[in-house]
């Protein structure tokens, strides 16, 4: 599965209100709270956290941003975690993970503004509290504009992910990722992956998709595949409520994707990585996909039957249920007062995660690819059905017509692991079809009219 430095957040329906919790309320103590003798028996065995040191702060102002908003959550706020929060936060996460693997995530806003001598506090802190055999991996997600030799180094010598946010070339990229002064960041995201790179730094790629480049799915591919040399890709269609920006309805603003363009993206850069790449570029969607045809839970929780086990922390200790819902709705309490796994555990946050499931509309519990798709991410549930039930995906087009078109050769892939083959061993088949024999999918249609519409 792609390794992925940024797990899209669990959404689901409203379940607690609060006030933001400060240090000042909560003691000084960085051992208190502390772990709960019991493990609180609905607390998932493994689960994911977006820690957010500077909260929403970033030296960027990308157009689509939703989280540049949040500042209003903390009106005159410093937004900068605190010594004892970050000591509780690596504390617990640690402690709450029953397993031998744990990520400490770091996300922003963007999390560099913190510098260098806060990691370096968390590194140490992580070999404090880890226990004898336990490893731990980290994770950070950049814009990639602030990144020098120095923290390239550190990050290359604590074996970090590092997720770099990059839209596609340089037209499609600048359209929207711009920063305070409205200029184009692309040249300066360039030099930051390129520092990357020299150090050897492991790397991902989060692009988003969006108006200015659904159309131009090839071209992002190939970009990041040839001209970066980049094998791990993870794909977040942009979907923004106009309602969040003044609008009204049901309505997206027109920097979203249409669905129709992004299940087109999604099938584009499938058909050339089934012929090509199948094993040497990992695609989260992609990933995800194969998973559930395997039977075994995806790897992004968009997919997932249900959600919950993925939540926000932000610069306080303020921990939200979710990374696309951080509101006073949605938080769930502070790891300042209450330790993070029973926050975990909490009914409402499971509730939460058991609504993804339960508040499907009646036409997506029939549909045929319900068992990869799971009605999706609940946040963008905002449209109505055909027989006029809410909570229909937004991107539902477009999800349905990806999973219809790689249905026959996810099997493929599925049945040649299942057989102890690879399932890069699809690759030959696909590529060895002409245009007009019948597709090796078995769909019953040409080849040029299914899977190698450019073969």
């Amino acid at each position: 599965m792609t390794r992925t430095p940024m797990t899209q957040g669990t959404q689901g329906t409203p379940v607690t209100r609060g006030t933001p919790v400060t240090l000042a309320t909560a003691g000084t103590d960085p051992a208190l709270p502390t772990l709960p003798t019991s493990r609180p028996g609905d607390a998932p065995d493994a689960f994911h956290v977006l820690a957010k040191p500077s909260g929403p702060i970033c030296n960027l102002d990308c157009r689509y941003c939703y989280f540049l908003e949040k500042e209003a959550l903390y009106p005159g706020d410093r937004f900068r975690m605190a010594p004892e929060t970050l000591e509780r936060y690596v504390r617990q996460v640690i402690e709450s993970h029953d397993g031998p693997e744990v990520t400490v995530a770091w996300q922003g806003g963007e999390p560099t503004l913190m510098g260098l001598d806060f990691f370096g506090r968390a590194m140490a802190l992580v070999e404090r509290y880890r226990r004898p055999g336990q490893v731990v991996s980290h994770t950070i997600q950049t814009n990639g504009t602030l990144l020098t030799d120095e923290w390239c180094a550190f990050l290359a010598e604590h074996h970090y992910l590092v997720g770099i946010s990059i839209d596609g070339p340089r037209a499609l990229h600048d359209a929207y990722r711009v920063d305070k002064r409205g200029r184009p960041t692309f040249d300066r995201v360039m030099t930051g992956l390129g520092r990357l790179q020299a150090h050897g730094v492991d790397v991902n790629v989060l692009c988003t998709v969006h108006a200015a480049n659904q159309d131009h799915p090839l071209e992002v591919y190939r970009f990041f595949r040839d001209d970066l040399g980049l094998r791990h890709l993870q794909l977040i269609p942009i979907v923004e409520r106009a309602d969040a920006v003044g609008g009204g309805g049901d309505a997206v603003t027109d920097r979203s994707v249409d669905p129709d363009a992004w299940g087109r993206f999604l099938v584009a850069v499938f058909d050339e990585w089934l012929v090509r790449d199948v094993g040497q570029v990992f695609v989260s969607h992609f990933d995800a996909a194969l998973a559930s045809w395997l039977g075994v839970r995806p790897g992004l929780c968009i997919f997932g039957e249900t959600c919950g086990d993925a939540v926000a922390l932000e610069h306080n200790g303020d921990v939200y249920a979710c990374d696309h819902f951080v509101d006073p709705e949605h938080l769930v309490g502070n790891i300042n007062q209450t330790h993070l796994v029973e926050l975990l555990a909490s009914k409402p946050q499971r509730e939460f995660g058991l609504a993804k499931r339960d508040t499907l509309p009646g036409i997506c519990r029939r549909c045929p690819v319900r068992f990869a798709c799971n009605g999706e991410c609940p946040k963008n549930r905002f449209a109505t059905t055909p027989e006029g039930e809410p909570g229909l995906n937004y991107l539902c087009a477009g999800y349905l017509a990806f999973f219809t078109h790689v249905d026959g050769a996810m099997r493929m892939m599925a049945d040649l692991l299942r057989r102890g083959r690879y399932a890069d061993e699809v690759m030959a088949v696909f590529a060895a079809a002409r245009r007009n024999d019948p597709c090796p999918c078995g769909s019953g249609r040409k080849a040029k009219h299914c899977h190698r519409r450019d073969g």
